[in-house]
């Protein structure tokens, strides 16, 4: 399928001030949270997306009632929590579409619901690796099966009184953290997960936001179950990852000035900032007050050389999610741009290593793979490309934004997908850089 842009002239620069939709991951939690708390929470300006409608329809069909409206012109949910066991069980299979969140945080939660309950998802999803939540739940008594062993999806789970558990991860990831100690929320005591590094926090703060019994100690997190919490409201700051898009094609359409309003820049999620800085990014950082326990701040991005860097380590780990987008970064720099201990991109929507190199190397550009990264010697010219995204929405908006410079433009293969996380993205971008 063609971008509406594909095929025409070089982009102009990107000028204006723009706001990008509510943070996905906030959204996921705040819908969770104000599903199990007790009275009416208020979701404001959350995230308009085909993942995100998932976790709505999966605490619809558990007969959680969910209002969607308009204030202004920022979309809102009204939650109406009944509790922590509150829920019931849902009639027919919950279909988590392309959502690994959706799917994982909920089994998490399930696992301590006294009924049945089968998630599925889109074949993607149904490729990615389960074994990582199903491992520490069935620790904690959680009887849940699955296909290859219990190690992908379809998970069906036979929800059980759990026993709370000391769970070590034995690798830092936000969502198998939040499964399980969104399954200590249903036991009777306290459970412990042990971080071996920093990963999303955005669980944690909605916790503490919430009131939920929660400790945090070093890399100690701890939560207290069986515990009633009241409804708040939640105001859903706009998603860092969506914003990263425009602070590269700010960065590399010569001439742009582009301000950013109300984005999260949670320190787990500001990775994305550091790294472009340190390829010599001009990005300003307006800080705001806090929205919901989360940090917000304008971000003012003006277009600037690029230079190669090194990528490893936690700050590779940081901006897992925005590799797609910096490898369009790394393509513009002067000099080599290495990426490493990135071997969980092997297993998001697609193979994102894989992907992302193809449609590069489509470009003009040279890129070298390994196991757990990639290599890539930047260069100014770039030719138009067909990309194929195995319908990651990551890969396609990284494939348009290179577009606006790649001669004659980039074409991808589904631009559907984008509606997974930004729905608006492609009239944004092309209204930017061609109106």
């Amino acid at each position: 399928m063609n971008a509406p842009f594909a095929g025409e002239s070089q982009a102009k620069s990107l000028r204006g001030t723009i706001s990008v939709p509510g943070d996905k991951s906030i959204t996921h939690r705040a819908i969770i949270l104000s599903a199990l708390a007790k009275g009416r929470s208020q979701v404001q300006g959350y995230l308009v997306s085909e993942d995100c409608e998932r976790t709505i329809s999966a605490f619809q069909s558990m007969g959680i009632l969910i209002e969607k409206k308009m204030i202004g012109n920022v979309p809102a949910l009204e939650i109406l929590g009944k509790g922590l066991k509150g829920l019931s069980e849902p009639e027919n299979v919950i279909d988590c579409g392309n959502s690994g969140t959706t799917m994982r945080l909920i089994t998490g939660l399930l696992a301590g619901q006294p009924f049945f309950s089968v998630l599925t998802g889109d074949h993607s999803l149904r490729k990615r690796p389960m074994k990582r939540i199903v491992d520490p739940l069935q620790q904690m008594g959680a009887d849940v099966l699955g296909r290859a062993g219990g190690t992908k999806a379809p998970l069906a789970i036979n929800g059980q009184n759990l026993r709370p558990v000391s769970y070590a991860l034995p690798i830092a990831s936000a969502q198998v953290k939040s499964a399980v100690l969104l399954a200590g929320l249903t036991t009777e005591g306290c459970t412990k997960v042990l971080e071996p590094g920093p990963s999303r926090d955005h669980t944690e703060r909605m916790f503490e936001f919430f009131g939920v019994p929660f400790l945090k100690e070093g890399k100690s997190l701890s939560v207290e179950g069986g515990q009633p919490f009241k409804s708040r409201n939640i105001d859903v700051p706009g998603d860092i990852s969506s914003a990263a898009f425009f602070l590269v094609a700010a960065s590399i359409v010569s001439g742009s000035e582009l301000k950013i309003s109300k984005v999260g820049l949670n320190p787990t999620r500001a990775g994305i900032i550091e790294v472009l800085q340190k390829m010599g990014a001009d990005i300003q950082i307006e800080p705001r007050q806090t929205a919901s326990n989360e940090p917000i701040a304008d971000l003012l991005v003006r277009a600037a050389p690029l230079k190669g860097t090194l990528l490893e380590g936690p700050l590779m780990t940081s901006v897992i999610d925005e590799f797609p987008i910096l490898c369009i970064a790394a393509a513009r720099a002067e000099g080599k741009t290495v990426f490493r201990d990135a071997k969980e991109l092997r297993v998001k929507e697609s193979d994102r290593i894989e992907r992302m190199a193809e449609g590069l190397r489509g470009m003009g550009i040279e890129v070298e793979t390994q196991d757990d990264g990639l290599s890539i010697l930047g260069r100014p010219d770039w030719k138009g490309t067909f990309c194929k995204t195995d319908g990651d929405h990551r890969i396609a908006m990284s494939m348009m934004v290179a577009g606006l410079l790649a001669d004659g433009g980039n074409t991808v293969d589904d631009l559907n997908c984008i509606h997974t996380s930004f729905p608006g993205f492609l009239d944004l971008l092309s209204n930017l850089a061609y109106t």
